[in-house]
């Protein structure tokens, strides 16, 4: 079967979206006759300034601060390591906190600075992947200078309390006469959540085109105004010398827009997003034996579920779902031809056998009813013909 043939009932959003019709229409203009180059002086190059500096009071307005402190890059994986590397780079040694369930885009730039003499606290979680504030302030040291904690998990959906991790971290850094910056990966809680960065006490957060309805190769790094980074990227001293490379206007600006709908259509959704969600959970827990349901049952996006099934792994879970038009993903990865767990189910303590059973069901805005009873029945099948229970009721 083909995308042509019939619809596929896509339920894998949290890995990347489809782009809204409206943001491709904004973004169409700056391929074709407003091409030029922002940093240029004629009036051509106004044009796309325009739509760069448009861009930027959009972003800004979202997250509830100035448009100076609005650093675009390509991608939320880049916004993460400029962050990280960035606060780093001031400095030849220093200690960061991070968390356990962190997307590899935190992890592995935080591993990469322990190789190069830096520490690092990794701090754990609870069963249903919440993060204790109080424990990361109890992690915090003189030299400590950055703590970075992911705004809404994108395996999971548990949501973090950030603005409480920030008070008492800071807090705790004053004790010791430190001053630490606060970094959070909101690229899943984008259209979901609240980006306002006060509220959030946040002072570095990153965020993504493609998962809200934008375009992929572009994203964000909110910094607020005093913080300073070294740039990962050098150059023609762009983005206010902070990541240097002529802009990407086109996607700029869809990003803005993808992020302006995002935020302009969030309160609306949210009452659908939790009954369909309600409507998953439930569906799964009746009609499927020996599965578990894997996260918060309170503090989570109704988006993102994730299940396990035992007896199975994952990817023949997928298989069967693909074959029946239905895209999901799995919690587990592939490493080295050899099936490996989800760290972020490892670290909430789920059994290993399970872990590499997970399925991730993350749903979008035109997600419906049919599509949930379509995927409870899929899976029945799926999960009867792997032998994992007994024929369907």
């Amino acid at each position: 079967m083909t995308i042509s043939d019939e619809r596929i009932n896509y339920l894998d959003h949290a890995s990347t979206t489809p782009m809204h019709p409206d943001v491709l229409e904004k973004m169409l203009p700056y391929f074709t006759e407003k091409f030029g180059n922002p940093s240029s002086l004629y009036s051509l190059a106004g044009e796309a300034r325009y739509g760069l500096d448009e861009a930027r009071e959009t972003t800004a307005s979202v997250l509830g601060t100035r448009a100076g402190e609005i650093v675009f890059t390509g991608g939320g994986s880049e916004s993460n390591n400029l962050a990280i590397k960035g606060s780093a780079g001031l400095r030849d040694s220093g200690h960061i906190i991070t968390t356990v369930i962190e997307h590899h885009a935190v992890i592995h730039p935080v591993e990469q600075l322990e190789k190069l003499g830096f520490d690092a606290t990794c701090v754990g979680v609870d069963s249903s992947g919440r993060v204790d504030p109080q424990e990361v302030a109890d992690a915090i040291r003189g030299d400590t200078f950055l703590v970075s904690v992911m705004l809404v998990n994108n395996e999971v959906g548990t949501i973090q309390d950030i603005a409480e991790i920030g008070r008492l971290a800071r807090s705790a850094s004053e004790k010791v006469g430190g001053n630490i910056l606060v970094h959070t990966d909101a690229v899943q809680g984008a259209g979901k959540l609240s980006l306002n960065v006060d509220e959030l006490g946040v002072d570095l957060m990153s965020l993504s085109g493609h998962k809200i309805y934008g375009p992929k190769g572009v994203g964000a790094l909110y910094v607020r105004r005093g913080v300073e980074l070294d740039p990962l990227i050098a150059g023609g001293g762009q983005e206010r010398q902070r990541r240097s490379g002529t802009e990407n206007v086109a996607s700029i600006v869809g990003f803005a827009e993808a992020l302006r709908l995002a935020e302009s259509e969030r309160a609306d959704s949210r009452e659908r997003m939790h009954a369909l969600s309600t409507t998953l959970i439930e569906g799964v827990a009746e009609r499927i034996p020996r599965s578990s349901f894997n996260g918060s049952n309170t503090d989570r996006v109704p988006e993102i579920s994730n299940f396990s099934f035992e007896g199975v792994e994952g990817e023949p879970v997928l298989l069967g779902l693909d074959f029946k038009g239905i895209a999901a993903s799995s919690g587990s990865a592939c490493s080295s031809a050899s099936l490996e767990p989800s760290h972020v189910l490892i670290a909430m303590g789920v059994d290993p056998a399970l872990a590499v059973g997970s399925v991730r069901i993350s749903l979008g805005r035109d997600t419906t009813e049919a599509d949930i009873s379509d995927v409870l029945q899929s899976l029945h099948e799926v999960l009867e013909q792997l032998g994992t229970f007994p024929s369907a009721k």
